[in-house]
């Protein structure tokens, strides 16, 4: 960007002596001026980075100022964009200030009305960027990322964070409540798009009456013009959840935006371009409408496991989930009970992540009914020398976490010899090196 180091100024003008007067009198007020004649390379000149303010004509040869703007929205939508314009597109500059340009100007103007005007949508894109930068600490801060210290789980964060940067499509399968969303979000905050939306397409939406609109928009030539799901994606990543449960009337549209990733809003003369990374999530991966989705992205497919296939994770996901609601409830819950231990490492789960979260909500909040349950086990339920064994394993992997596999504090901590705590580190697959280098969770 050429110019002074004050506010950055993308300047579009196809009249060269409105242009270089322009350029002259922005640059003595300190702005860093970048003028074009076309839309075309003036384009090129931003981001969804980019700290400053677009300045354009309405009329200009190749791409008009409004082709100009639709392309910015599909960029950046929070990008400002100031209109100048002539008597008579003074309509065609008030129906994009509806659309979300900053402000417009009516020919001719003078230097120092553009001047105020940038300023103004000057400071709300620095607010905007801020914001941004917040949000991407705050979730760099919170997100806690995959939880437990199994094989399975470890395998997965690793493989997520190499899928993750890459900006190839997924497909993610596996039972219901196991947390595919958690994971398509993971991935999210993981990539290159973190800082742009992270936007949800889920089984309400699919099956709503006018799923269409919702999903594609209506465009800005029609009446009541309404910005889709889509294109409130863009730059970021779309999630197709549920996608299994999608109407049939819809699988020609869907499987058009896979394909080409374009799509055309309700009334649309034109398409435009999805600039999206697309997960789709679905509960059986063999099944029909999967195999649809993977033909069309050409991604890959990540199957993720039912809670009984990863037991060793259930008590970190447990003290998660407890934690997380305690906080919510400004309060500290009670110690578990034998029965609810029993509950919690001899259950198979068959809600997984979901189910269990709602149990960990229900006993913080004190609606766990075991005051006057039996310690028989249920039919089908792991014997108690398996429940004992179970318990052993969550304390030890406590115990390493808590100290990051230092033996010497964990042999202190846990009241043992060091050769008993070899033994029973070996009889659970357990190894101190994996925990020295872990971040700590739950």
């Amino acid at each position: 960007m050429s110019g002074g180091g004050g506010t950055c100024v993308v300047f579009v003008e196809d009249d060269p002596p409105l242009r270089e007067a322009m350029l002259q009198s922005l640059r003595l007020e300190g702005l860093a001026v970048e003028a074009h004649e076309r839309a075309a390379p003036a384009l090129r000149a931003l981001s969804p980075e980019f700290p400053g303010v677009v300045v354009s004509d309405i009329r200009l040869p190749g791409m008009d100022g409004l082709e100009f703007f639709a392309a910015i929205r599909a960029l950046d939508p929070e990008l400002p964009v100031i209109f100048t314009t002539g008597h008579g597109d003074v309509e065609m500059a008030v129906g994009a200030m509806k659309q979300g340009a900053a402000d417009f100007l009516a020919k001719p103007y003078s230097p120092s009305a553009l001047i105020e005007a940038i300023g103004r949508a000057a400071e709300k894109r620095a607010l905007v960027l801020e914001n941004r930068k917040l949000r991407t600490a705050l979730r760099d801060r919170e997100s806690p990322g995959l939880i437990g210290s199994s094989d399975r789980v470890r395998r997965l964060e690793v493989l997520l964070g190499e899928v993750a940067r890459t900006d190839i499509d997924i497909v993610l399968t596996g039972p219901g409540g196991v947390g595919k969303t958690f994971v398509a979000k993971r991935i999210h905050e993981l990539s290159p798009r973190a800082a742009r939306p992270f936007v949800s397409i889920d089984a309400g939406i699919w099956t709503h009456p006018d799923a269409e609109l919702i999903i594609f928009g209506r465009d800005p030539s029609e009446r009541l013009s309404r910005s889709g799901l889509i294109e409130r994606a863009q730059g970021g990543t779309l999630l197709l959840d549920n996608f299994d449960t999608a109407p049939l009337a819809l699988h020609g549209r869907i499987a058009s935006l896979l394909e080409t990733r374009s799509y055309r809003a309700l009334g649309a003369d034109r398409p435009r371009t999805a600039d999206v990374r697309i997960v789709a999530a679905g509960t059986d991966k063999t099944g029909a409408a999967t195999s649809g989705v993977l033909r069309h992205l050409g991604g890959i497919a990540i199957a993720l496991p039912p809670l009984a296939e990863r037991r060793e994770d259930i008590s970190a996901i447990f003290r998660y989930f407890v934690a997380h609601f305690e906080a919510e409830a400004q309060a500290a819950s009670r110690p578990l009970r034998a029965n609810e231990w029993q509950h919690l490492l001899g259950s198979d789960w068959p809600g997984n992540i979901r189910e269990l979260r709602d149990f960990a909500r229900n006993y913080v909040h004190g609606l766990t009914d075991y005051e006057n349950a039996t310690l028989a086990p249920e039919p089908g339920a792991r014997s108690l020398a398996a429940l004992v064994l179970a318990f052993e394993r969550t304390v030890l992997v406590d115990a390493l976490t808590q100290h990051r596999g230092r033996i010497a504090r964990v042999e202190g901590a846990l009241g043992i010899k060091r050769k008993t705590l070899y033994d029973k580190l070996s009889r659970h697959g357990l190894h101190p090196r994996d925990f020295r280098t872990t971040r700590q969770q739950g």
